[in-house]
């Protein structure tokens, strides 16, 4: 299967490393010209830095979980015929201690930014009769951890979100999806980690342990590779994914153990 993504321009949030890089490199690859983004400028600039030569990117700086860096991503890049939802927090909380004011950020940057970019760049999806829109949840969506279910909330939200979506977009050429990622291996997730584990131990170890009694469910035994979940959203964002919307689509090594709405 050869996906063509030529002529199509597309926007991936919190791109400068993990998940995000690998998706923003995936979708250059078939062709698109991709908006880079993060929060600062220097930070967008190296990240495209290093990605491989020869790719359409475009540096899109701007904190999209604010209005007005969601207004600044807009202004660089007006519209967009992929938009991927990938900007995301987490961080290891008892859940007893999570304060008002983490509820409120882990909301504002995981969900209420990907509303509000959604809400701008679907009109135009719709009235040209073509568009994809993806939103990166997670298998913490349905098997909430103990030790961050704030950050399981916001995730559990977008499904809700995309599936919401979708019905807007019924019968436009649009399609919204979610991507359920599983336990995937970042320099962030190195150290939610070492949160959990024995810090001294060597990272092939770590991870072992880790999966073993944090995560025992997964039928892979691995952590997931970024490339991995960047395969599927290029395949979501192809005209091959016409007839999948509304979906949550899952790729996370079998680790959710249940059959999802």
């Amino acid at each position: 299967m050869r996906i063509d993504l030529s002529g199509k321009t597309a926007l991936v949030t919190g791109s400068t490393q993990g998940i995000g890089a690998a998706i923003a490199t995936g979708l250059a690859r078939a062709g698109a010209r991709v908006g880079v983004n993060g929060r600062g400028e220097a930070s967008v600039a190296a990240a495209v830095e290093r990605m491989e030569s020869g790719l359409d990117l475009v540096a899109a700086p701007g904190d999209v979980s604010t209005e007005e860096g969601c207004g600044q991503v807009l202004r660089m890049l007006p519209d967009v015929d992929i938009l991927v939802n990938n900007l995301g927090i987490f961080g290891a909380t008892p859940a007893l201690e999570i304060t008002d004011e983490e509820w409120r950020r882990y909301f504002e940057v995981n969900v209420l930014a990907a509303v509000r970019l959604t809400r701008a760049y679907l009109p135009a999806m719709k009235e040209r009769g073509w568009g994809r829109i993806q939103y990166i949840a997670s298998d913490s969506a349905v098997v909430i951890p103990a030790e961050m279910i704030h950050y399981g909330m916001t995730k559990t939200a977008l499904l809700a979100v995309s599936r919401g979506f979708a019905k807007e977009a019924a019968g436009t050429g649009v399609t919204v999806n979610s991507v359920i990622a599983g336990p995937t291996h970042t320099g962030g997730v190195e150290d939610f980690v070492y949160q959990l584990v024995d810090r001294e131990l060597p990272w092939e170890e770590a991870q072992r342990a880790f999966m073993r009694e944090h995560r025992p469910q997964s039928l892979i035994q691995r952590l997931i590779e970024p490339e991995e979940i960047a395969n599927m959203v290029v395949y979501l964002s192809s005209p091959f994914a016409s007839a999948t919307t509304g979906g949550a689509v899952r790729v996370d090594g079998g680790y959710v153990d249940a059959i999802l709405p």
